[in-house]
Parts: structure tokens; C-alpha cells; sequence
């Protein structure tokens, strides 16, 4: 398997290099956050190690630079250790962080880690029937008829079809579409819920979104 190391440090960047070579992966080392984009773009590499603090561009710019267009596990190596550095690489796409100094058996243990997860690759498309969700343009039609949606419509919808067949409960719903916790007493989610059958199936012969008695709500073809 072919890594990137972008270091600038040449000591830590030798080090990565040999350490990580001797552990059997093929290892490119660049020392800028511009070569670094450069070689990520031009190559597939199975693993990118990132520093943040990097001549030409930094981690958090090469990071943003790649997730337009590369879905490689990307490692934040780096001394940048306070919390919100921490959630700022993860909320750009960075796959795990680790704080130097570190341990060597641990960077290797997260390696094949994430090496076994592989990027989590999410289809831009979604098809259910006659229903298509285009992700990335937040579109939806059915039957080619184009359906406006709110933002949490849509978040709604995204849902439910990414669990196609799987039956939702009102709980699970509520945390992943408002991030709030489900109280017994609000009607949130029935009434989203029926907000977005009146757009999706009312207009339709054929109903996708199935009320499940007792436990929740599910998104398919039953036709």
C-alpha cells in the first residue's frame, strides 16, 4: 500500500518515512502543503499523513483543497493539540488526529485501522422507484416532476433514504435530522413527516413513506 507523509520537520519526516517504510508500505514524502496537494491529486494513494503547520499551504487548506475532489483516509499528524484544532479536522474531513509527540506503534495501529475501514464513499444519487435524490445538488423529482423541498425536508428525506427499508423510529429521527433529544409530548417528527408525504406520495399512486405502528417510519418501493 502507497502512503503520502507531507512533514515539513525534517527529522520527523525522515522518521515517518522509515519507520513507515519498514513497516511495509511504500512511503512519498513531501515537505509543503502545496506538493502535498500536488501528489495527493496527481497519484492515488491508499493513506495521506498530514501536518497542519505547513509551508505554502497548511493542513486545514490541503485538507479542504482534496475532499472537493479525493476521498483518500487522511491522518492529521500533528502538534496542534487543542480541542477545537481536534474538531476543526475532523469536521473538514480528516479521518482521525493524532497529537504529537506520539507513540510509533500507535500512529501504525491507527494506520491499519483506518486502512481496513476504507473511505466511506456515499452515492451522489439515490433511487427509490420513481423517487431520485440528487445529494450533492440537494434536488429531488419524482417521475421527472422536480419537488422543492425545506433544508429539513430534505435532511428528512435524505434519511430515510439512506435506511431504505429500514424502519426509523421517531427517536432516531429527531437526533439525526434536529440533533435534539425526543420527547414523548412533541409532534416534530409526525408532523415533518406528513409535511413531506404531502410533497413526496399525496400527488402519487404509489406511497414510499410507510408508517410502521409503534415504532416509526420507513422509506420504500412496495409496489
Amino acid at each position: 500500500m502507497r502512503l503520502l507523509v507531507v512533514e515539513d520537520e525534517l527529522k520527523a519526516g525522515d522518521y515517518l518515512q522509515k519507520g513507515l517504510s519498514e513497516s511495509g508500505f511504500v512511503v512519498d514524502l513531501v515537505r509543503s502543503g502545496t506538493e502535498g496537494l500536488a501528489a495527493a491529486t496527481a497519484m492515488h494513494y491508499d493513506l495521506i499523513v498530514l501536518d497542519v503547520m505547513l509551508p505554502g499551504l497548511d493542513g486545514w487548506q490541503v485538507i479542504s483543497a482534496l475532499r472537493k475532489s479525493v476521498d483518500t483516509p487522511v491522518l492529521f499528524l500533528t502538534a496542534r493539540d487543542a480541542l477545537a484544532d481536534r474538531i476543526k479536522g475532523l469536521e473538514l474531513g480528516a479521518d482521525d488526529y493524532l497529537v504529537k509527540p506520539f507513540a510509533f506503534a500507535e500512529l501504525l495501529i491507527r494506520i491499519k485501522t483506518l486502512l481496513r475501514r476504507g473511505p466511506i464513499r456515499e452515492l451522489e444519487v439515490l433511487q427509490i422507484a420513481d423517487l431520485e435524490i440528487d445529494v450533492p445538488k440537494h434536488r429531488v423529482t419524482r417521475m421527472g416532476n422536480r419537488i422543492d423541498l425545506t433544508a429539513k425536508e430534505f435532511a428528512l428525506l435524505h434519511l430515510l433514504a439512506q435506511r431504505t427499508g429500514q424502519v426509523l423510529s421517531r427517536s432516531a429521527i429527531a437526533s439525526q435530522v434536529w440533533d435534539m433529544n425526543f420527547d414523548s409530548e412533541t409532534n416534530v417528527v409526525d408532523v415533518a413527516i406528513r409535511r413531506l408525504r404531502a410533497k413526496i406520495d399525496d400527488p402519487y399512486s404509489a406511497k414510499l413513506i410507510h408508517t410502521v405502528r409503534s415504532m416509526g417510519y420507513v422509506l420504500e418501493d412496495r409496489g
